[in-house]
């Protein structure tokens, strides 16, 4: 995240004119022949770093955890128009690199045909794999992370208490994973249950104020049980390095249109929660029990289904709980210059659903995992 890092100084300054917005999507690398997950991310590193130039943007490619991995890393702006155009320039360059190395590459979130679990190198991921030993090598799992600028941690905060309710509609709406293991999981997202092995994942209580976030994770670190801060995996989270909060809880998805859907709404989100902040409105209360009952229906049932209602907590059509999100938010997408993108959006998921029912799509016609992996690598590259 160098080129993120070399630009908020500047760009995250700016959240007085315009709240900006910088993504992180995670990509599997692919056997195109078989389907399976390819171990070869430092062919694809090198490659990129050697060969993306300035015309990529000032974001950029790193390791992940399983050598199956790369993520790729936007730039931030105010434009969602110019985080897209950025989005679709790395999925380019990284996927030339890894025809190079042999490969493809798929914005999907799990691997349908399973990989033996290849830790990458660097240190800090071999002591995650030594302590965690089979999560570690089974969860691999490719998230898209939204990063939305923030003026102070208490400014994080505040937003993180008031858009914690409304994060499972944001897992319905990406969810890109329904096959695991070389069958289909019954999930949408089945990143989602994979990821919740991790100890610190999921959902969270309110915090009240950032004196108490930092210190329950500083209590989450001294208690042995995480390496250290990064493995705070809360589906929303204050980031470490750049005054942004972090949304964590979407899945990768295949067609940039869903990402920027899912980057305008967790942008309006938290614009919406900064004014009832200054308004003195309350936080919306859900019980965090409650609330990983609403991750789990939302990573089971995706688009099509039911999701649990963000103030009730009762059962309700998919589409319902979405058009009150976007109302919930209208003003902000409408400050942003956003609306028209989400409700292109919103209409596009009632047509054609989520990444997982293109996913099943493509299975029902051929009846082979190879096939939907090689379609993923298809629509990744823009063909």
């Amino acid at each position: 995240m160098d080129g993120l890092a070399a630009a908020a100084a500047e760009v995250f300054g700016q959240t007085s004119a315009m709240r900006t917005v910088g993504v992180e999507e995670e990509l599997l690398l692919v056997d195109v022949h078989t389907g399976k997950p390819r171990s070869v991310a430092s062919q694809v590193i090198a490659a990129t770093n050697a060969d993306s130039g300035p015309a990529a943007g000032e974001g950029g490619v790193e390791a992940e955890l399983q050598r199956y991995m790369v993520e790729t890393q936007s730039s931030v702006a105010s434009e969602l128009a110019d985080v897209e155009d950025e989005l679709r320039k790395w999925r380019r360059v990284v996927a030339s690199a890894a025809r190079e190395a042999g490969a493809g590459v798929a914005a999907i979130a799990t691997a349908p045909l399973a990989g033996t679990g290849l830790i990458s190198p660097a240190p800090r991921y071999q002591q995650m794999a030594d302590r965690f030993g089979p999560t570690a090598q089974e969860v691999l799992t490719c998230g898209c992370h939204i990063h939305v600028s923030v003026e102070s941690d208490e400014e994080g905060i505040a937003a993180i208490d008031r858009i914690r309710v409304w994060l499972p509609v944001i897992l319905a709406m990406s969810a890109n994973s329904p096959f695991y293991d070389g069958r289909d999981s019954g999930y949408a997202s089945y990143r989602s249950q994979l990821w919740m092995r991790w100890p610190s994942a999921g959902p969270t209580d309110t915090f009240g104020t950032a004196d108490a976030y930092h210190e329950l994770v500083r209590s989450m670190v001294e208690s042995g049980v995480l390496l250290d801060d990064g493995m705070i995996y809360f589906d929303a989270r204050l980031s470490r390095r750049y005054p942004t909060v972090e949304i964590r809880v979407a899945d990768v998805c295949i067609d940039l249109e869903d990402t920027l859907l899912v980057a305008a709404l967790c942008r309006a989100l938290v614009e919406t929660a900064a004014a009832e902040t200054a308004r003195g409105d309350p936080v919306p209360q859900m019980p965090t029990s409650l609330l990983r009952l609403a991750v789990w229906r939302a990573g089971h049932d995706g688009v099509g289904g039911v999701l649990l209602d963000p103030l009730s907590g009762r059962p309700r059509p998919w589409m319902e709980v979405m058009r009150d999100l976007v109302s919930h938010v209208h003003d902000s997408l409408e400050g942003l210059g956003d609306i028209e993108r989400v409700e292109v959006g919103i209409d596009r998921l009632a047509r054609v659903g989520s990444g997982a029912t293109a996913q099943r799509r493509t299975f029902s016609k051929t009846g082979q995992l190879v096939d939907v992996v090689v379609e993923a690598v298809r629509r990744t590259a823009g063909r």
